[in-house]
């Protein structure tokens, strides 16, 4: 038995010489591309099965039914009840105040400027606010202020590294609460 195999080793190694070392490195690739391709073959069948699945789940569907369009009024009413209350305007900037310290960041003295376009008939508080605190903070205390105001707007963010290694980061949000409420006098 072991003459046998020793033949058989020999004969490989013999056939191994006669290919040589590029012969080899051909089998060793063509080896390698039909395991590559005995892996990825049946993966690519079961995807293919998944999205004609998908493609049949879709055709059976009802369609979707079309939207109906509102009279022009009801748009225009519902764009000023989602509008703030201008006499609750200082309530918001408490809010804003407070979800600032909520997001650990320490906030300096703001600019407020308002003002009133007529032909809307709405209010405009526009809001900037210098903050400093982790870039994380910000955007936390940028989104909770969106998420808990929502007929604000964040119109511009800016941010300020004093070193590249520097945790803290100087910001500057400006945000613009669109109010209801009397044409100022």
């Amino acid at each position: 038995m072991t003459a046998n195999l020793s033949t058989q080793l020999l004969r490989i190694g013999l056939a191994l010489r006669a290919v040589g070392p590029v012969g080899i490195a051909a089998a060793l690739v063509i080896a390698g591309s039909a395991a590559a391709l005995g892996w990825i073959l049946p993966e690519r069948a079961a995807r293919a099965q998944q999205h004609r699945a998908t493609l049949a789940l879709a055709a059976t569907t009802p369609a979707v039914p079309a939207v109906v369009a509102q009279p022009q009024a009801a748009g225009i009413d519902a764009f000023y009840d989602a509008l703030g209350e201008r006499r609750y305007a200082e309530q918001q900037l408490r809010t804003l105040f407070g979800l600032a310290a909520k997001a650990g960041l320490s906030l300096t003295q703001g600019e407020y400027r308002t003002s009133y376009d007529r032909n809307a008939r709405v209010h405009a508080y526009q809001v900037t606010l210098p903050v400093r605190g982790s870039y994380r903070a910000v955007w936390g205390f940028a989104m909770s202020a969106l998420t808990a105001i929502p007929f604000a707007s964040l119109d511009e963010i800016s941010f300020k590294r004093d070193a590249i290694g520097d945790a803290s980061v100087e910001a500057r949000l400006r945000l613009t609460l669109y109010l209801a409420g009397t044409e100022p006098k």
